[in-house]
């Protein structure tokens, strides 16, 4: 997930930038994309709003759920974004596309119901922190993936959606998402938190950890479009695999997480899921939508 109301790896679909030149240039031209095309802008602020809550969900999500739990009920975004590529943009899904569909799903229920009986006492879920870590709660990191998911299904459709009726290149699209996502941030934070931002100043806080996660998401969202632009979807949903997995080895290393049977099952079958979604259709047409399908005419998250 890249900056706040950005989309995840925004420029597989349009080879076309800004324009190239001096410093002036760039910045005349964005001007031009945000303010220029305010009513674009105005447009895009639905998807970029919902990104800018999804991207908080997300932390609220990992706050309180093991990182691998997290990581394989996430995936659930490719079901919500194909049920509202269906319903907002009439895309018709083959059927090997809908058994990875219930596959997915059935996969996450398995981890999830494994999970549930696994959690230990609100006391025990954090025995060697201290008193200023907040407690966890199963419930609530549930229901933030489940809304994450929801909103990463909407935003993404709707988003392409925008694309394509409206056309225009993708690096000023995710400029003018930034614009309205990070100024509704900045007012957020301010709101909540304006008088220790004066006091302490605004990166207060920001020790190694935070700048590495800040960098991760950055980079992250620019190599999701580098992997969507020169490869495809299938290698795309290995890289979706091989993420789930290296989260898993690093909770068991790091944490002590210990996936039992059940969670392993839900998980191959998760895994399953990604990779035969992103298969190529039998007859003509294509790769059919990738699994964070609809963020731009091939990927634009995922976040």
């Amino acid at each position: 997930m890249a900056a706040p109301g950005t989309v995840d790896g925004g420029g597989s679909g349009d080879s076309t930038g800004p324009a190239t030149g001096s410093v002036r240039q760039t910045a005349v031209t964005l001007h031009e994309a945000v303010v220029g095309q305010f009513g674009d802008t105005l447009r895009l602020a639905v998807p970029s709003l919902i990104y800018t809550l999804q991207n908080n969900l997300q932390y609220v999500a990992i706050s309180n759920l093991p990182a691998a739990t997290f990581q394989v009920t996430y995936q659930l975004k490719i079901l919500t974004t194909a049920l509202f590529s269906v319903l907002l943009l009439g895309t018709a899904l083959s059927r090997l596309q809908w058994l990875s569909l219930a596959l997915l799903f059935a996969g996450v229920a398995l981890v999830q119901a494994e999970q549930a009986r696994a959690v230990p006492t609100p006391g025990a879920l954090a025995p060697s922190a201290g008193p200023e870590v907040p407690p966890q709660s199963y419930a609530v990191g549930l229901a933030a993936v489940a809304a994450s998911c929801l909103s990463s299904g909407f935003a993404g459709v709707y988003f392409e959606r925008l694309l394509k009726r409206s056309g225009g290149s993708i690096w000023l699209r995710n400029v003018q998402l930034g614009a309205v996502g990070t100024a509704v941030g900045l007012g957020a934070m301010l709101a909540a938190e304006g008088p220790a931002v004066a006091a302490l100043g605004f990166f207060y806080g920001y020790n190694g950890a935070v700048w590495a996660v800040v960098v991760n998401q950055a980079a992250g969202g620019l190599l999701v479009a580098v992997v969507v632009r020169y490869a495809d979807n299938i290698l795309k949903g290995f890289a979706t695999a091989l993420s789930i997995l290296a989260s898993t080895a690093a909770s068991a290393h790091l944490f002590g997480f210990r996936p039992r049977a059940p969670f392993l099952a839900g998980t191959a079958m998760v895994l399953a899921a990604v990779v035969l979604y992103g298969r190529p259709r039998a007859s003509q047409g294509g790769p059919g939508r990738g699994q964070d399908g609809g963020k731009s005419p091939s990927k634009a998250k995922g976040t």
